[in-house]
Formats: C-alpha cells, structure tokens, sequence
C-alpha cells in the first residue's frame, strides 16, 4: 500500500514537471528585449529552417514564440536577443491571457522572398531597409528595371522601393546638384538603361517599371516603400501618356495641360494633389508636407508621430504593422517626409499620425488581391540624411521603433492570410 502511494506521487510530481519544461522560447519584444532589431532576424531563421512562429500581437511589444530547440536558442545567444524559455503551464497562461485580452497569437509559417528595388550603380545616399535587413540578418535579393520588365517580380513575395524617382525627374535634386559629379553621371546612366530597354526617356522607363509593379500588387504581391518612392510612384501612376518632366530633366517641353490630364483613379494612395514641375523646387507634389511648414514648425526637438493601437483580434494587418515597444516615436525628415492628410484616398488606413495636423507618416492600403504600405522619411535614426551622409551604424538603435516599423513589414507576408475584419 505504502509503495503504492509513494508510486502514485512520483507520477504526478513528473507529470507536474512536465508542465515546467521548456516547450516554447519567448522573444519579449517590450523594453526588456536588448536587441529588438535582431529578434526579427531570430524569427526570419527559424521560418528559413522549417520552425513556425507565433507573433503574439499586442502582448509585451509584439512577442515572438518559437519552438524550444538548441539551434534556435543558439541564435539567440549568437546575435544578443534576449529570450525566455517557458513550459507548457506558462505558454497555456499567456494564450489564455491573449484570448482574453486585445491580442492575438498569428502564425507565421513561410519565410518570405524579398526583393529590395534599387540601382545597380552606387548613389551617395544609403536607404534604412537595406540598412535595417543587412543588421537583422535576413536576405534578400536586388532587382532593377531590368529585372522587373522581365517578369522577375513574381520570384517574389515582398518588394521594397529604395529611395527612387519615378517621374524621372532625377529627385528634384536639380537646384543644389546639377553640376555635381554624381548627378551628371546618375543621368547619363539612366538616359542609357532607357535606350537599351527600348525607351525614349527615362520617365518613360519608370512609368513602365511602375505599371509592371502595379501589377504585381494587384496580383496578389506586398509592396513597401519609403522617401520619395512612396508619393512619385503614385504620381508617375496619374501621368501616364502626360509629360510632367521640364525640359531639364527629359529635353523636351512640359505638357501646359499636365495638371488636367492626370488621372488619380490609377494611384493606389493618393488623390487632387498638385503637382509642382518647377526644377528649382525640392519638391515633387502638395502630397509632402515638411516639417517646417507651419502651423506646426517642427525640428529634430520636436517631431513626433503617434501610431494608432488597432485590434488584434478584428484589425490583425493593421495590428501587425505597427507592434512596438513605444506608441509615440521621432520623426524624421526625408525627400518625403509627412502624407498631406488632404490627398490621401478614404479607403486607405492611417497608421502614424502627428496628432492635430494634417501630417500622416505611416499608411497602409490593399490593391486588388495584394497591399502597399507607405513610411514617410529617409532614416528613422537620422533626423536629416544630408547627400553624401554615411550610413547610420544601427549597433548604435539596435532598439528603434522607427526602424521596427520597416521590420514589422518584412515578416507581414509571412503570416497565414488574414482577413480585415468590418
């Protein structure tokens, strides 16, 4: 009998230890994780090695759960990201505090192919998305025009714009860099990559490249951009057929009736906006609204924008894009910097906002069976990225919100299709 009882408690003791050991590691995304740039790296690998992830929306900053395994808690330790190793009991309570609470655990289960658009030629500016995948460590491929009239868009699951033109207006840059060696020989590149292509000018050529990434889009792809990529895609969308270049950038006149021929109904964004085709202006469109324009005269001091807290259960794309660990983050100027609230179409969703303004940061909006998500700025951790700037050294905002938003969108597409909820 005594052997019998003693028996009976040594079960329950191992099945009660069984409930402590480690099943799962917890990536905290709140202010406890030390590198919360690499942790998305973390959560990129163990897709590419067969391991789903749960991104736990809204529960401590966008926590990751993975499977508990040596190779991943290798990594872990290998790049400095802070985790937790948690049994069976604890990853039961916190799935039932998610259930009870505005979160939701979504399962991420395909690592997802990226493509960064951008020049084969090296300009004097860095982008933050190249910037932000090389820190995490997460691959990615480099296409340009070339690639993309060829059809190599659909190798893809995700698209990043880099800091490009799409007008073919050289990025305004006329005023301050027209004889500066750089620009000279950005032109001559440019006016050479059209004529081989089979285009007469560049804005022709990008126009092209834009439709062929509309499509894309439309099909069912992801689509980020930041900086000037963002509005002059969506302008170069409105002008098709229409000459909206001055003569200084494609050597011909400017159509007098550019204005009244553009057709919004092709943008995926914005709307009644005006262009402004003086070269001399270091400006595309009224889309942009610098800092310092007034009522709101803002600085590195003061610009700031405020996410928007979305359901996780109801509104999960939304909810996804803008896990962090802080709601109000640094602005950051860039060729285009703030969305005029005025020009963007209704049905797209404002993410970031400088509260009491018409100055939008951060949109997001579907287009046929795909999306497009905008960020306004050049470099989150670089209030004014000069021309010839070097790139920001990201061991030194290994926890940035600004460019966790940009990493938020790369692991977006691997997440089992969600359905906006109305």
């Amino acid at each position: 009998m005594y052997r019998s009882k003693k028996y009976i408690i040594l079960i329950f003791l191992l099945f009660a230890f069984a409930g402590y050991l480690s099943a799962e590691i917890l990536i905290p995304m709140d202010h406890t994780q030390n590198n919360h740039l690499k942790a998305y790296g973390i959560a990129y690998f163990a897709l590419q090695n067969g391991f789903n992830v749960e991104w736990l929306l809204n529960y401590r900053g966008g926590a990751f759960s993975i499977p508990d395994h040596a190779a991943l808690e290798k990594e872990c330790l290998l790049r400095a990201v802070t985790y937790e190793k948690i049994g069976r009991n604890r990853y039961a309570s916190i799935q039932a505090e998610i259930e009870a609470n505005n979160m939701a655990s979504i399962l991420l289960e395909k690592a997802p192919e990226i493509a960064v658009y951008t020049p084969p030629n090296t300009l004097p500016w860095d982008d933050a998305v190249t910037l932000a995948l090389s820190y995490a460590e997460i691959p990615y491929s480099k296409i340009y025009d070339r690639e993309i009239l060829g059809g190599e868009l659909d190798k893809y699951d995700w698209l990043h714009l880099h800091h490009e033109d799409f007008t073919g207006q050289y990025g305004k840059f006329y005023a301050n860099y027209r004889n500066a060696a750089w620009y000279i020989q950005e032109q001559i590149t440019q006016e050479s990559l059209a004529k081989q292509l089979g285009y007469q000018k560049v804005s022709q050529l990008k126009l092209a490249v834009a439709q062929k990434i509309r499509e894309y889009v439309l099909s069912g792809g992801f689509m980020f951009a930041m900086c000037a990529a963002t509005d002059t895609y969506d302008i170069a969308l409105s002008a098709a057929g229409t000459d909206i270049c001055h003569a200084v950038f494609d050597h011909d006149p400017i159509d007098p009736d550019y204005q009244e021929k553009l057709d919004y109904n092709s943008c995926f964004a914005f709307s009644d906006f005006i262009l402004y085709p003086d070269p001399q202006l270091y400006e595309f469109s009224d889309i942009d609204i610098p800092p310092g324009n007034a009522p709101l005269q803002l600085d590195a001091a003061t610009d700031y924008f405020s996410l928007f807290e979305f359901s996780a259960k109801f509104d999960p794309i939304p909810a996804m894009l803008t896990q962090n660990h802080e709601s109000l983050i640094r602005g950051f100027m860039g060729q285009t910097t703030y969305f005029n609230r005025k020009r963007i179409k209704k049905h797209v969703l404002i993410m970031g906002e400088t509260r009491n303004s018409d100055r939008v940061k951060y949109i997001h909006g579907n287009a046929g069976k795909g999306t497009f998500t905008y960020y306004g700025g050049h470099d989150p951790e670089d209030y004014r990225h000069y021309v010839g700037d070097p790139p920001t050294n990201l061991d030194l905002h290994k926890n940035s919100p600004g460019y966790r938003l940009i990493l938020n969108n790369i692991l977006f597409p691997a997440a089992k299709k969600q359905e906006r909820k109305t």
